[in-house]
C-alpha cells in the first residue's frame, strides 16, 4: 500500500459519513491534467500527483451535477486541528497563473520582512515569485486565513518540495514538512487531528 493509500484508508475511518459519502462522488484528475501539474511544476512530488489522481480536489469541487466541500488536510495551526481542503488542479493551475501570485514575499511586504524576522522562516526565500510554488490547499476559511504551498525554490537550509504554510494576521510563512511525504506522514501520525467533531 502506497503512502497515499494509506492515507486516504485512515482519513475515511476517522471522516463523518457525510464527508465519506462525498468522497466517493469525488474522481481523479486525467492524465492530461496531471501532465499539465508537471509541466508547470516538474518537481512536483509524486505522492501529491497520486493524491491528485484519486481525488481532484474537494474545494467546493463540482463533479458532474455535485458540489462537493470536504476538509481533507491539514497544518500547524491551532495545535493541528485546523482543517484544509485539496485544491483540484486546475485550481492549482489558475493558482499559478494569476497575477497577484507573480510577485514575492518581499515585494509584498516590502520592508516588514526584515524588521520582522519571525515573519519568514529562514528556510523560505522570499524573493521568489509566489507563482514559482505550488499551492495545493486552502484551509476551511477558504484560504482567507491560510494556505499550503509546495516549494521548490527554498534558501540556505532549506530543501526543495519543503511544505510551507502562509498564515494570515498576524501574516508569517513557515516551513512545516521537509517534504511532501513527511507532510502526509505527521497528519497521519498526529490522527488526522483537524478532522473536526461535526465533519
Amino acid at each position: 500500500m502506497s503512502l497515499v493509500e494509506t492515507y486516504l484508508s485512515g482519513l475515511n475511518e476517522v471522516l463523518s459519513p457525510d464527508a465519506r459519502e462525498q468522497l466517493t462522488i469525488a474522481t481523479g484528475a486525467d492524465a492530461g491534467q496531471l501532465a499539465a501539474i508537471r509541466d508547470a511544476y516538474p518537481a512536483c512530488p509524486d505522492s501529491l500527483l497520486e493524491l491528485w489522481s484519486r481525488v481532484d480536489g474537494t474545494y467546493w469541487r463540482t463533479y458532474g451535477d455535485t458540489k462537493i466541500a470536504v476538509r481533507m488536510l491539514g497544518a500547524d495551526v491551532d495545535n493541528g486541528k485546523y482543517p484544509y481542503y485539496l485544491l483540484s488542479t486546475g485550481q492549482a493551475l489558475n493558482m499559478h497563473s494569476a497575477g497577484y501570485a507573480s510577485d514575492s514575499i518581499t515585494e509584498r511586504y516590502g520592508d516588514c520582512v526584515q524588521e520582522d524576522p519571525d515573519m519568514v522562516d529562514a528556510r523560505i526565500d522570499p524573493n521568489v515569485p509566489m507563482s514559482k510554488r505550488l499551492c495545493f490547499s486552502h484551509c476551511m476559511n477558504n484560504g482567507g486565513t491560510s494556505v499550503l504551498y509546495v516549494d521548490f525554490d527554498p534558501a540556505a537550509g532549506g530543501k526543495v518540495g519543503q511544505v510551507m504554510r502562509f498564515l494570515h494576521d498576524p501574516d508569517s510563512y513557515a516551513v512545516i514538512a521537509e517534504s511532501f511525504d513527511v507532510y502526509l506522514q505527521q497528519l497521519i501520525k498526529d490522527g488526522y487531528r483537524f478532522v473536526l467533531e461535526d465533519e
